[in-house]
């Protein structure tokens, strides 16, 4: 991908179609879902935007009841990292309440786009 539309398309939010083969569920997360929803965040040791993307996430979890935000290491968790298709990191996935993946974003999101993608996960 060239480098101006990797800028342009970092951590914006693509639109996925319920998909049974891509639901989560906590044992798959190594945590507990959010009641609502929840926020999970595939992250490496030394990737300054999963800092930011950590932040992000756990500000717009605190202010949602009922949803999680749950981070993973890519590394420790490559088997689900490609059965998901996860290039980069950060990639953060929105779940409904069941697990689905409803939203998906590469590079680090905007908080305005967490918080429009959660509405989504949250009205479905």
């Amino acid at each position: 991908m060239p480098p101006s539309r990797r800028r342009r398309d970092d951590g914006r939010t693509k639109v996925r179609k319920r998909d049974d083969e891509a639901r989560l569920d906590a044992a798959g997360i190594g945590a507990e879902l959010g009641e609502r929803a929840t926020l999970v965040q595939f992250s490496s040791a030394f990737c300054q935007p999963c800092r930011a993307t950590r932040r992000i996430l756990a500000e717009v979890a605190g202010m949602v009841d009922g949803v999680a935000h749950v981070e993973i290491d890519a590394e420790d968790r490559l088997e689900l990292v490609r059965r998901l298709g996860v290039l980069r990191t950060p990639t953060v996935l929105v779940l409904d309440r069941h697990g689905a993946i409803v939203r998906r974003a590469s590079g680090q999101p905007r908080k305005a786009d967490v918080i429009a993608a959660l509405g989504a996960a949250v009205s479905d």
